[in-house]
């Protein structure tokens, strides 16, 4: 079932709550209000493996591979167009609103080739999509923005058909699903049992309690946490790899809070993180 409507209600309510939020939120308000209802409408689909699938898992390989993504560029282009409209609405940006209308020539006129470079985002081939940016002009990372939305959302659509029992065996740091690396991570039941939940797809997997998900470190005297605020989400730090996880103990609230939604609610503490010399994992 579609988690949009829920992710737009708690940025909504967060804004309320914060209004010094307002502005940033405002962006992706507007995203998840367009995507609401159009979850199966972005014009990507994946193709899962019927009969190899618990043997790639089982190696250590995502269930999906960057070749088994297909499109209809129509649909891709219309949904596209539709999340360059939002972000044109809240840009008080005129340089910005002059690549967000490069990006939808280049899709009107056919000078994108799409299906190679939602190939490069699940492959994260930063080479290919700074390839096509220069091509028609425009920042890589804002293109790469543009172009992940439609992919999550079909990612997530996929993850959730997909019983997490069957990937009970998987021990990696990176997703069983999408092999995208972890975005955040929860604290879940009476034990506080941790899953670490996908940046692209936002399936959750378990994962053992201590241990760092980007460099694999287990060193108790280099793994720490900070708190800001007395909310449920937190912040993991590894000193070995100078990375940083969000954890959400949804002991203390917001259990029913897409973490998608949670990521975006505690930008402040990507603030800190990042004041701290930590950056995001990859």
């Amino acid at each position: 079932m579609p988690q949009t409507g829920k992710k737009l209600e708690h940025l909504e309510r967060t804004a309320r709550e914060h209004p010094e939020y307002r502005e940033i939120l405002s962006l992706f308000q507007g995203l998840f209000a367009h995507i609401e209802g159009r979850e199966d409408a972005t014009g990507v689909s994946f193709t899962l493996p019927d009969a190899h699938g618990p043997e790639r898992v089982s190696g250590g390989l995502p269930l999906l591979s960057p070749e088994s993504v297909s499109l209809d560029r129509g649909r891709v282009a219309a949904f596209l167009s539709g999340i360059l409209d939002v972000m044109r609405a809240v840009s008080r940006d005129a340089a910005g609103v002059e690549e967000l209308d490069k990006i939808g020539a280049a899709l009107a006129d056919g000078s994108l080739d799409l299906k190679p470079l939602f190939t490069a985002c699940l492959r994260r081939d930063r080479g290919h999509l700074e390839e096509a940016a220069k091509a028609v002009s425009v920042r890589p990372a804002l293109l790469a923005f543009i172009l992940e939305i439609p992919l999550k959302t079909a990612l997530e659509r996929v993850a959730e058909s997909i019983d997490p029992a069957t990937m009970m065996g998987w021990k990696e740091g990176y997703c069983p699903v999408c092999g995208s690396r972890a975005g955040m991570d929860e604290l879940v039941g009476e034990e506080g049992k941790r899953h670490l939940c996908c940046s692209a797809c936002f399936f959750r997997w378990p994962f053992r309690r201590l241990g760092c998900p980007y460099c694999g470190n287990q060193d108790p005297e280099t793994l720490s946490y900070f708190l800001a605020g007395d909310g449920p989400t937190r912040v993991g730090v590894c000193r070995k790899c100078s990375r940083y996880i969000k954890t959400r103990d949804s002991r203390k609230g917001n259990a029913d809070v897409p973490l998608e939604a949670e990521d975006l609610a505690t930008i402040h503490l990507d603030l800190l993180a990042g004041k701290e010399g930590f950056e995001r994992g990859k």
